[in-house]
This record gives structure tokens, C-alpha cells and sequence, in this order.
């Protein structure tokens, strides 16, 4: 069974040959800072890959709100529904992480981005680029349903502008928005283990499905309390296209929310259940001893 890429694991000495104990390898720590990099195509490549897929999310994810509002208004009942529009924003996410996974990993969403900055698996200017890449795709792809719906639809139904449900504080939105990220950053990082795709070949193939998946659970149980962000790219970019006062007076929860989500997912999958990995991840030089 092919091992992944990085470093190998204790060796034993067996009949007095050197053979490895594990079939997978851990890739080491990428630097926090490689000057090299800023001078690689494939990382504005990778930044490029960014930005698109934000858009194409937004557009066809807020698209789905709009429509599905626009529709419900001419004829009851005739609309996507919520089971609908978690399936667009869930299926968006599984076909855009599909097509970048091999360009730029696929992250599309900056609490993905800074979970894999803390876990020393992208540098921080590259981090920062995706970023930045991701929320001017989110502005431009919240800009496009405006373009297609109309501005008097599009104010008019929200700009599927994230923000707290009548009913809900927002302590309760902070903690829905959390739960929500942790869901999906876990899933992340369980579906790119390299422990699991080296011993499961088909985990590889199946990530951007079961990472859509995640998306779209997250959406069914927190669409009712803040119309799901789990994406503070997807919630900028729509709070600057619809600019209501709502919008921003409660933008913070959907990236605070959303970071503190990541980062207890990456310790949770990296100190709790790769307990080697995470050790590696921080910079100690103890040899990963999993099995």
C-alpha cells in the first residue's frame, strides 16, 4: 500500500532489515514563513483557484436563497425549501473542492484556511492570499446574484445576508456558528488524514463528497438560527453586496464563530485523535509512535 508523502515513521529492524512500522507517512511542518514561495506561480495559480470557487459558491448557493424566496412568494410551496437550499450550498462545496482539491486544496472557506495555518499545513502568506481570494470571490459571486435577480429582489429578500432569526441571542448564534465549523474542519481533516488515505484508498476519492456532506448538515441544523455562514468569506461577501445595518452589527459572529469552531477541530483531530501528528505539526522532533 503506497505511504503519503512526508516523514517516515519509526523503523524496526527485522531479520537485519530495516523496515518501516507504519504503511502511511506524516508530511512535515510547512514553514510558517518561505520567502521561495512568493515567487512560484503555482501559488497565484492556487490563489486564482480561490477566488473562483468562492464565487461560483456564493453565486450558486445565494442564488438558490433568492430563487427560492422569489418562487415561494409567486406560489406557495414551489420554492427549493431549506432541505433544498442545504443540498445547494452542501453540493457546490463537494464539486468546487473536487475540481481545486489538486490545485490549491480546496479550502474555499478562510475558517478551512486559518484550521490549516494552526496546524502548520500552509504557510501564513499563503493563507493570507487565500483569504483575501476568498472574500473578494465571495463579493464578486454575491455581486452576481445581484446582477441576475435585480437589485429590488435582491434587497428585498434578504441578499441571503447572514444574521441572527428573530428569537435567538447571540450567544446562541455563536455557538450554532461554532458547532457548525467544527463539524466541517473535522471532517477535513479526517477526510485528508494521510493515515486513513494510505490505508483506505477510497477515502482520497470520497473527501469531497463526505466534506459536502458536513456542509450540508451544518446548513439543516443551523439554517433556522442564522441562516448558516460556517464561512465568514460567504457571510462578508453577501453582508457587502446587501449592506443592511443588521448584516454588519452581527457580522463578527460569523467569523468568530466560525474560527473558534476551526481551531477546536484541528486540536481535537491533531492532539485528541493524532496525538503523534499534532507533536510533529507544532515543531518537536519525538517520532510519531501511532500505529
Amino acid at each position: 500500500m503506497a505511504a503519503a508523502e512526508g516523514k517516515w515513521s519509526p523503523d524496526a529492524n527485522v531479520n537485519g532489515h530495516v523496515v518501516s512500522t507504519k504503511d502511511y507517512l506524516d508530511p512535515p511542518p510547512t514553514l510558517l514563513f518561505d520567502a521561495g514561495e512568493l515567487g512560484k506561480w503555482s501559488l497565484y495559480r492556487a490563489v486564482i483557484a480561490e477566488f473562483t470557487a468562492t464565487l461560483l459558491f456564493v453565486y450558486f448557493a445565494i442564488a438558490t436563497v433568492i430563487g427560492h424566496k422569489r418562487q415561494t412568494d409567486a406560489a406557495p410551496c414551489s420554492g427549493a425549501g431549506v432541505l433544498g437550499i442545504a443540498w445547494a450550498f452542501g453540493g457546490m462545496i463537494a464539486v468546487l473542492v473536487y475540481c481545486t482539491a489538486g490545485i490549491s486544496g480546496g479550502h474555499i472557506n478562510p475558517a478551512v484556511t486559518f484550521a490549516l495555518l494552526l496546524a502548520r499545513k500552509v504557510s501564513l502568506p499563503r493563507a493570507l492570499l487565500y483569504v483575501l481570494a476568498q472574500c473578494l470571490g465571495a463579493i464578486c459571486g454575491a455581486a452576481l446574484v445581484r446582477a441576475v435577480h435585480g437589485g429590488r429582489h435582491y434587497v428585498l429578500y434578504g441578499g441571503g445576508a447572514n444574521e441572527l432569526a428573530p428569537g435567538y441571542s447571540r450567544t446562541a448564534g455563536l455557538v450554532a456558528e461554532a458547532l457548525g465549523t467544527a463539524v466541517l474542519v473535522y471532517t477535513v481533516f479526517s477526510a485528508t488524514d494521510p493515515k486513513r488515505m494510505a490505508r483506505d484508498s477510497h477515502v482520497a476519492v470520497l473527501a469531497p463528497l463526505l466534506i459536502g456532506f458536513a456542509v450540508f448538515m451544518a446548513h439543516l441544523a443551523t439554517i433556522p438560527v442564522t441562516g448558516t455562514g460556517i464561512n465568514p468569506a460567504r457571510s462578508f461577501g453577501a453582508a457587502v453586496v446587501y449592506n443592511g445595518q443588521k448584516a454588519w452589527d452581527e457580522q463578527w459572529i460569523f467569523w468568530v464563530g466560525p474560527f473558534v469552531g476551526a481551531a477546536v477541530a484541528m486540536l481535537y483531530h491533531q492532539y485528541v485523535l493524532r496525538n503523534g501528528a499534532a507533536k510533529h505539526s507544532f515543531g518537536s522532533n519525538h517520532d510519531d509512535v501511532e500505529a
